[in-house]
């Protein structure tokens, strides 16, 4: 068994993180020693694949349901390959606004409203807003 302190170490997830996804239903401790949480070794996997989810853009409640009740993942095919396509349309709006800004701070027009390719991506920008606030 591994207690907080420790599993806090190991990871670097702070001990009140720790107590806030026990008390959320993601990790479960299997006792106490004293006033110090126990944990079975298993938890390190399971920050890792917190941690991992949460850098894919999961939030808390989606991952709470990724651990069956034997503490191990049971993660649905269909929903990472959801969130891999949003991560992937994600990447192709980035690298496109980058390679605009790139433009823009590089443009030998007098001013930034004087640069056609600035006013069109502003104008990009005003058109992709609207179309999200009708979802």
């Amino acid at each position: 068994m591994l207690d907080i302190g420790t599993v806090a170490q190991r990871t670097g997830v702070p001990p009140s993180t720790l107590r806030y996804y026990e008390d959320n239903g993601l990790i479960q401790s299997v006792g106490r020693k004293g006033l110090r949480r126990q944990f079975d070794p298993q938890v390190l996997m399971q920050l890792a694949l917190i941690d991992l989810m949460k850098m894919a853009g999961f939030r808390l409640g989606e991952i709470r349901g990724v651990f069956g009740m034997d503490g191990r993942p049971a993660l649905s095919r269909p929903a990472l390959h959801a969130r891999a396509d949003e991560i992937e349309q994600q990447i192709r709006e980035l690298t496109t606004l980058k390679k605009a800004l790139r433009h823009v701070a590089e443009c030998p027009a007098q001013t930034h409203l004087a640069c056609p390719k600035f006013r069109r991506i502003l104008r990009m920008t005003a058109g992709h807003k609207a179309a999200h606030a009708r979802d």
